[in-house]
């Protein structure tokens, strides 16, 4: 598997005339996080959709390493090693943690639907070994603990994680991550930092949607701005920091 570095290329996307993304530029470097970040309603997950496949793009061309993404299925762009989270929270209530986790791996199984419902050999052997990578899984992220609870008992910042747990189950080297600090207090956003850093070190690719700025200069190694879906800036933390544009549109804004 290649390294997973994504570049996007002049993407653009309309909704009845209404332009959402307009020839948007950018490259997220393999192993490093990459923040997207601006106004509400600046085109932030619209481009995360048209790069994950749930949007078709109308303009310009994504590309995943040498595979180009553009007009590509989403289970297609899945299978490529792409995983993401929702900005809300998408688990099963009543199913415990481990089982949650384990949706992620679907993608690596080698025995389809049909042979798990006639319970073919292989099949029982394959759900162990899953279900064992995800046990060692939730214990790297430190949350083994949970691994029995039901979903729907968790705190926030709890789901919040197992949700970034099932996507990384799925073995990517491209996670894209669409606000995971959205509701959760100051102790819960220091440990989705620590989470992040942590992801990055195992070398996956990220892509990060947060408005909470602290968090993004924390993690990021790469930040680029959206305003009425164009790019205003782009740079390190400190360099966005310090944009007139970004202070504007943007920071100047939520500081108020």
């Amino acid at each position: 598997m290649t390294d997973g570095e994504l570049k996007v290329w002049q993407i653009a996307k309309h909704f009845q005339g209404i332009v959402a993304v307009d020839s948007v530029s950018f490259c997220a470097k393999a192993g490093h996080v990459t923040g997207l970040i601006g106004p509400n309603g600046s085109g932030k997950t619209t481009t995360m959709n048209m790069i994950t496949g749930l949007y078709p793009i109308d303009a310009g061309r994504i590309m995943l390493d040498d595979e180009n993404l553009t007009g590509v299925e989403p289970h297609r762009i899945a299978a490529l090693g792409v995983a993401r989270t929702f900005q809300n929270i998408r688990l099963l209530a009543d199913q415990t943690v481990l089982a949650n986790v384990m949706l992620g791996t679907h993608r690596s199984h080698r025995k389809g639907l049909p042979s798990v419902f006639a319970r073919l050999p292989g099949v029982a052997a394959e759900e162990r070994a899953a279900q064992a990578r995800c046990r060692t899984l939730l214990e790297e992220l430190r949350i083994d603990r949970l691994a029995d609870s039901a979903a729907g008992d968790l705190s926030y910042g709890d789901r919040r994680r197992v949700e970034i747990a099932r996507a990384l189950a799925s073995q990517p080297r491209l996670l894209l991550l669409d606000e995971p600090a959205a509701g959760m207090n100051h102790a819960e956003k220091g440990r989705l930092g620590d989470l992040i850093l942590q992801i990055r070190q195992s070398g996956i690719t990220v892509l990060l949607i947060e408005h909470d700025i602290d968090l993004v200069s924390k993690v990021c190694d790469h930040i680029v701005v959206l305003n009425f879906g164009r790019e205003i800036a782009e740079g390190t933390p400190a360099e966005i920091r310090q944009s007139p544009a970004v202070i504007e549109a943007y920071l100047g804004r939520e500081d108020a």
